[in-house]
């Protein structure tokens, strides 16, 4: 992982996170609908799939509950996240939840075996640029033949205008978030804390373009952007049966 991404680690930024941000996320329900439908497309009989840098596993649960009987395996380097994995999942389905720093890249030999899905959500861009590009080769070779990879992502605008016009957006939404939960901060207060929050620093953003290039680079087929909300992207591509 990078440096800066263990801020990750701390436990106060993950439960900051997981009750205050994460639930203001725009357009969330329709990123996993747009995921669920590119699985069902692609891997109708999911039986193994793997959900890398989990947080709190939701991408990997909403797999479950559309796959009830398929064997997930969830990822972190966050021992907070897991936690907060293990209690979200309880006792849903057949699972392991594994401690690894896919930053590092020995990470796979934690893992057996091969997947039908991987996914990953708001994870992979606090990796260098380089090392995003080894991570998605990495998956590839974890995906079995005619498998996916979706990624569901923090990307990065094309200029600063657009960068502007999302974080107007995303404050929007954490205001109106935290309004419905109790809170009695204003916007202006919401945007400043949005602005200094901690875990900036550990955003490396990339381009989505760069992104779908470097995995057809890699091989994958279907490769597209399959959903993008200014700095919010779902995409990834299949890996091609011989």
């Amino acid at each position: 992982m990078a440096e800066n991404g263990r801020v990750w680690q701390a436990n106060s930024l993950v439960q900051t996170y997981l009750t205050g941000v994460r639930g203001a996320i725009p357009h969330a329900n329709e990123q996993i609908d747009v995921m669920l439908r590119l699985i069902r497309a692609a891997c109708p009989n999911v039986e193994t799939f793997l959900d890398l840098g989990c947080g709190d596993g939701i991408l990997g649960r909403a797999i479950l509950q559309q796959y009830p009987h398929a064997q997930g395996v969830f990822v972190d380097f966050s021992e907070p996240m897991l936690a907060a994995a293990r209690e979200l999942l309880g006792d849903e389905g057949e699972t392991a939840v594994i401690l690894a720093d896919y930053g590092e890249p020995d990470w796979t030999k934690q893992l057996n075996g091969l997947f039908d899905v991987v996914v990953s959500g708001y994870s992979i861009h606090h990796q260098p640029d380089e090392r995003k590009r080894e991570i998605y080769a990495e998956i590839y070779d974890l995906l079995r033949p005619g498998g996916l990879f979706i990624n569901v992502e923090h990307v990065a605008s094309i200029d600063p205008w657009v960068e502007g016009v999302f974080q107007d957006l995303f404050v929007d939404r954490l205001y109106a978030f935290q309004q419905a939960n109790g809170s009695t901060m204003s916007r202006e207060e919401v945007d400043r804390t949005f602005y200094s929050r901690p875990d900036k620093v550990a955003n490396i953003l990339a381009p989505v373009e760069d992104q779908c290039r470097w995995l057809r680079a890699i091989g994958y087929k279907h490769v597209d952007c399959y959903l993008k909300i200014f700095e919010l992207a779902v995409f990834g591509g299949v890996k091609m049966t011989d």
